[in-house]
């Protein structure tokens, strides 16, 4: 039997309480909060159409994307169209069917784009002076729990699917132990971004989660009135940072003068402001190498599939 999505709507962001007397069926998809979303739409081509998952940045952090994106507008001359998507599957949808034009994606989902339907690099950010992120298993403070096993048979935050920080690299530890998300867990569940998950631990709703490092660091230096709460017991080799990608089939010249704007941003005045805000050193062009971890772990995962 499939789990309420109700009974997880009841802790939403101001009580985070846990729910009591849902069946055990250890899977669900969460939608805590409607975000606001652009239909993607023609304007005689002249606009730029931008999209950004709601699960790039903490819901603090979402209002300098605008920022950012009206930025590129005033850069380029041309209108930009501001696409919010709260999954990664809807988000590569939208690259490959060439509905939007750039979108700020996560490593995994980069892959499988690059994969399935040529989705480009255009540029990466630089953030805490690196171009590389991890994902952080975090518990509450006061928990007993000290290292992934611990968590056997609790209860466990994912954020999306096709994340690579909130679902890909959780999953590859413990397919290292023998285990599967269903074998290890007593429930799990998609919380649909880093900070709802964050959130979650913090209020008890869940015992740990997986979270993107910069999501966490975000939050922990802006309003850590969550993360404060929480604490990291694994800390995940380095990936490739979530990049900026555009589809295969752009056009070069408009793709060169994006990557400019993108690349150009930190020296310029009012560019580097919002930056700051978004707590981004700059951005810098990046290859596709960078993100060859985490396709390994997507081969080693499939062929462990096969052999079972």
């Amino acid at each position: 039997m499939i789990i309420s999505t109700l009974c997880w709507l009841c802790f939403m962001f101001a009580v985070l309480q846990v729910v009591a007397g849902c069946s055990p069926n250890p899977e669900q998809k969460i939608s805590l909060e409607k975000r606001e979303a652009a239909v993607p739409e023609k304007k005689n081509g002249k606009a730029i159409r931008i999209a950004v998952g709601g699960m790039i940045t903490p819901r603090e952090g979402f209002a300098y994307y605008r920022q950012f994106l009206d930025y590129i507008g005033e850069k380029i001359g041309q209108p930009v169209q501001f696409v919010d998507r709260e999954d990664y599957a809807e988000i590569n949808k939208l690259v490959a069917t060439g509905q939007v034009d750039v979108a700020f994606v996560c490593g995994g989902p980069y892959v499988d784009g690059r994969k399935e339907f040529g989705m480009e690099l255009l540029a990466a950010p630089v953030a805490y002076g690196e171009t590389v992120y991890y994902s952080y298993i975090i518990v509450r403070n006061d928990s007993p729990y000290h290292q992934l096993s611990d968590l056997r048979g609790k209860r466990f935050a994912f954020t999306d699917p096709l994340s690579n920080t909130g679902k890909l690299v959780p999953t590859y530890m413990l397919a290292k132990m023998h285990e599967t998300p269903d074998s290890f867990f007593g429930k799990y569940s998609y919380l649909g971004s880093h900070d709802k998950s964050i959130h979650a631990v913090a209020e008890g709703v869940v015992d740990g989660a997986a979270v993107d490092s910069l999501i966490w660091e975000y939050a922990n230096r802006t309003s850590p009135k969550f993360t404060s709460k929480t604490r990291t017991i694994l800390k995940s080799p380095p990936y490739g940072i979530p990049p900026v990608v555009v589809p295969k089939e752009l056009s070069p010249e408009l793709k060169d003068r994006l990557r400019k704007i993108f690349l150009d941003a930190h020296t310029d005045p009012k560019g580097a402001e919002i930056l700051k805000k978004m707590h981004i050193d700059r951005f810098v062009t990046i290859d596709d190498k960078a993100y060859d971890s985490i396709r390994e772990m997507k081969t080693w995962l499939e062929r462990q599939k096969k052999v079972k």
